[in-house]
């Protein structure tokens, strides 16, 4: 079993930058998919990026270019860039753990807030 804890959520102004962390604990990180997630006030949950164990990664298309996912598998830890940030990414974020095709572990997800 893997736990997942995020952090580094906030409010910040259109434009502006955060970075998301995601720590796991427990079993073998490295041979997790990892992904982040958001999902708005009405709306449903959408795949943000994720990565591979060994560094590949996908993009939503509103995300690319302006989002970067990144690992560091000796830490155990899962990390999100957002640059140029506006305010339909205001959502609560959520960090996943995926092996063999299936979601085994959700973060308890972090609030972002992109506001004048």
């Amino acid at each position: 079993q893997i736990q997942l804890v995020e952090s580094g959520g906030g409010l910040v102004q259109p434009g502006g930058s955060l970075r998301l962390s995601c720590a796991a604990s427990g079993s073998s990180f490295s041979m997790y998919v990892m992904g982040w997630y958001r999902q708005a006030p009405g709306k449903q949950r959408e795949l943000v990026a994720d990565i591979t164990s060994g560094g590949s990664t996908d993009y939503v298309d509103s995300a690319k270019g302006r989002f970067t996912i990144s690992r560091d598998n000796a830490k155990n830890t899962v990390y999100l860039q957002m640059n140029s940030l506006k305010p339909e990414d205001t959502a609560v974020y959520y960090c996943s753990a995926r092996r063999s095709f299936a979601i085994r572990s959700w973060g308890q997800g972090t609030q972002v807030t992109v506001s004048s």
